[in-house]
C-alpha cells in the first residue's frame, strides 16, 4: 500500500509563503489531480513529494515511510521510489529511446525492461529513435516509460501535456491514464487545466494561495464546489445576485430552485447546460453563436443587459440577432453573502 500523505506541509521561499499547512491525502494506486491557477503553489507541493524542496513545517509519508518532516530524517529524491514525469517531457536529446528509458536502470535488467514499457506506452520496436526523430505525443509517452521504469510506488506529473495541441492532448492523457491504471502505480498530476483534470483524474485537489481549498471526485467538485470561487474556476457560469428563501429566487431568468433550505442574500451560479431555448421562459436576444463541432454556446443578451451562456448540442438553429426564451433546469448553486 503507498498511499501519499501530506500532513500540514508549510513551505516559505523568504517572506513568501509557497504552501500553508497543506493536508491532502492521495489513495493508493489511485491518479489526484492538483488544479490551480500559476502561483497556487501545486508545483512546489509536487516537488515537496518528489523531495526536490525540503519542508519547512509538517509530515510527507509514502506508505509506512515519513520521507520529510519534523523526527525523522529527510530521504533524497533518488531514495524515495518517486518517477517524474516533468513538463515537456525533457528527453536526454544525446540518447535514443532505449538510453532515456533505461537511464537509471542496471545493465543487466535494461533491455527486457526498456521493450515491455514500450509496448505499454504503445511504442513497440522505436528503441533506436531519437527523441528530435518523434512527435510530442510520442515524447510524452517516452518521458513516461522512462518514469515508470524503476517501477516507482508513486509517479509525479508535472504539467506533461502542456506543450501538446488540444487534440494530441486529449488523446495522449487517455493513454498515460490507462498506462498508469495498468501498473496501478499511486499517481499525482499537476494542472491548470479544469478539462484535463475533470477528466482523467480519481480526485481533484484544488490549490488557492497555498491551501487544498476542497478535494473530491470530479463529478463531486463539479457539482457541489466548496465556494463560488472554486465553482468558477472548474467550469463557466452565469453568477446572480439574489435574495433567497426557503430553497426558493426570484431573478431574471425566472424563478430558480435552490439547495434545501438556502435564505437570505448571496449569489447563484448557474451552469451553461442547465439553461435550455425553447417557447417558455424569460426573453433574451441572441448576441453570438460560438461553435465547437459536437457542441456550441449561444451567447444570449438579457433585457437588463445580462449576458448568459448557453450549451447546447450542436447543430443550433439560432443565429445572432434572434430573438429567444430561455429556462434554467435543475437546482441552482448558491453561495450566501459573507
Amino acid at each position: 500500500m503507498t498511499d501519499v500523505v501530506i500532513e500540514t506541509v508549510t513551505k516559505r521561499f523568504g517572506a513568501v509563503v509557497a504552501l500553508d499547512e497543506v493536508d491532502l491525502t492521495v489513495p493508493d494506486g489511485s491518479l489526484t489531480a492538483i488544479l490551480g491557477p500559476s502561483g497556487c503553489g501545486k508545483t512546489t507541493l509536487l516537488r515537496v513529494v518528489a523531495g526536490f524542496e525540503r519542508p519547512d513545517g509538517g509530515q510527507v509519508r509514502l506508505g509506512d515511510r515519513q520521507v520529510a518532516g519534523s523526527g525523522a530524517s529527510f530521504v533524497p529524491p533518488e531514495r524515495r521510489r518517486v518517477g517524474l514525469v516533468p513538463q515537456e517531457s525533457a528527453l536526454f536529446p544525446h540518447l535514443d529511446v532505449a538510453g532515456n528509458v533505461g537511464f537509471g536502470l542496471s545493465r543487466r535488467h535494461r533491455q527486457g525492461r526498456v521493450a515491455e514499457l514500450l509496448e505499454l506506452v504503445g511504442l513497440p520496436g522505436y528503441e533506436r529513435r531519437r527523441p528530435y526523430e518523434l512527435s510530442g505525443g510520442e515524447q510524452a509517452r517516452v518521458a513516461l516509460a522512462r518514469a515508470l521504469a524503476p517501477q516507482p510506488e508513486v509517479v509525479l506529473l508535472d504539467e506533461p501535456f502542456a506543450a501538446l495541441d488540444a487534440s494530441l492532448r486529449a488523446e495522449i492523457r487517455e493513454d498515460v491514464r490507462e498506462v498508469l491504471r495498468a501498473t496501478e502505480a499511486t499517481s499525482i498530476l499537476v494542472t491548470h487545466d479544469q478539462e484535463e483534470a475533470l477528466s482523467i483524474a480519481d480526485h481533484v485537489a484544488v490549490m488557492r494561495r497555498g491551501r487544498v481549498v476542497q478535494v473530491a471526485p470530479p463529478v463531486e467538485l463539479y457539482s457541489t464546489p466548496v465556494d463560488l470561487e472554486v465553482a468558477r474556476f472548474v467550469g463557466d457560469g452565469v453568477v446572480l445576485d439574489v435574495s433567497a428563501r426557503s430553497g426558493m429566487a426570484t431573478t431574471p431568468l425566472g424563478d430558480l430552485t435552490l439547495p434545501a433550505g438556502a435564505t437570505g442574500e448571496g449569489v447563484v451560479l448557474i451552469r451553461p447546460e442547465q439553461l435550455t431555448l425553447g417557447d417558455a421562459g424569460a426573453s433574451g436576444r441572441v448576441s453570438n453563436v460560438v461553435f465547437y463541432g459536437h457542441d456550441a454556446v449561444v451567447q444570449v443578451e438579457m433585457p437588463d443587459g445580462q449576458r448568459v451562456a448557453v450549451r447546447m448540442a450542436a447543430p443550433v438553429s439560432v443565429r445572432a440577432g434572434d430573438d429567444v426564451r430561455l429556462r434554467v433546469n435543475g437546482v441552482a448553486h448558491f453561495y450566501p453573502s459573507q
